[in-house]
């Protein structure tokens, strides 16, 4: 699979402005998926008494000219079994779930808690149709964690003790100051949050996914959190611990197949993308007992209907409307034209 998402290109420099990011990456994905498609699949012969490997020796050729990319060659990866990678997208502003909608097989949804992932959900399938899309053809794939122990209230304990751990005092002051925007390591985590508002000038002191999801508006993160922890009565470190954590189901293997099953069929998202507490081995329990209730309830496979990823997730290979390069033409076109 590839998640597809924009990086910092240090050799350009830093980041494009914000209104040009989707418009680089749309034309970078339709690009590559050229570069998938440069190969047919059927042009690998491998016939040592011919000494012949490929049946077309123009196989991977392409040309590509745009206003961000100038590239032409042969591209020496052979078509894949499942034709191109399974893409992943997840951007969460208008325009990633709009991009979503228009290219992605999947979406690794940050919205994972119940009512917000129903509101997620339903906001992104509506948007398929515009581009010739059925629901079923983009995926809304949360992260999860989970917690399982033998009843609820031991796994309930359990969960509590995993956080504490995973979330120290010093992490959480670095993951405050990537809302804040400021150095606030002289205050204790286990205080108050700072008096002061957050930084929103242009510089930012720490990178990382909060600071890319609250830079938008940090006042009103920072509000939102202050009621939080006045209402709750929580520090800084409890806090970031709250309001951090993915979506996690904790309780039985009974408890916990319900409650993803219940998020599956109210439509708040067709799976889960698992992310155990701890690796290697952190799924075994997971397998070995809520797997097979999901089983048993005829809501999880039992068999593999295929042998990539494309089969397991049941989606097909089809370019979205979108993704058809501009301003390219393929060796192959301009041999047919």
């Amino acid at each position: 699979s590839w998640d597809a998402f924009t990086g910092e290109n240090f050799r350009r420099g830093g980041f494009l402005p914000e209104s040009q990011r989707y418009e680089r990456a749309k034309t970078f994905l339709a690009t590559a998926i050229e570069l998938f498609d440069s190969w047919r699949g059927n042009e690998i012969i491998a016939d040592k008494a011919s000494g012949v490997f490929v049946s077309d020796a123009n196989a991977g050729a392409f040309s590509h000219r745009d206003a961000h990319f100038d590239i032409a060659g042969h591209f020496n990866v052979p078509r894949s079994p499942q034709d191109r990678p399974v893409i992943f997208q997840a951007g969460d502003s208008d325009e990633g779930r709009e991009f979503a909608a228009a290219s992605a097989d999947a979406i690794f949804s940050r919205h994972s808690q119940f009512d917000a992932g129903k509101a997620f959900y339903a906001d992104v399938k509506r948007r398929l149709s515009r581009y010739g899309r059925r629901p079923e053809e983009l995926l809304i794939l949360p992260a999860a964690t989970f917690v399982l122990a033998d009843t609820d209230e031991q796994a309930a304990e359990l969960s509590y003790e995993v956080r504490r751990q995973q979330v120290s005092g010093q992490t959480a002051i670095k993951l405050l100051e990537q809302v804040w925007n400021r150095d606030l390591s002289a205050y204790d985590p286990d205080g108050p949050l700072p008096d002061i508002d957050p930084d929103v000038g242009d510089e930012h002191i720490a990178k990382g996914r909060a600071s890319v999801r609250a830079h938008r508006d940090p006042l009103r993160t920072a509000a939102q959190w202050r009621a939080k922890a006045k209402a709750e009565n929580l520090s800084i470190r409890e806090l970031i611990i709250e309001t951090t954590n993915r979506q996690s189901f904790v309780g039985s293997p009974a408890t916990i197949a319900r409650d993803i099953n219940e998020y599956v069929q109210s439509d708040a998202s067709d799976g889960f993308i698992l992310v155990p507490h701890i690796t290697p081995g952190g799924l075994d329990e997971f397998a070995d007992t809520v797997v097979p209730l999901l089983q048993e309830w005829g809501v999880f496979r039992s068999e593999y209907s295929g042998s990539t990823l494309r089969d397991h997730l049941g989606i097909g290979t089809g370019n979205p409307p979108n993704l058809t390069p501009s301003g390219s033409v393929s060796p192959r076109e301009r041999a047919r034209s």
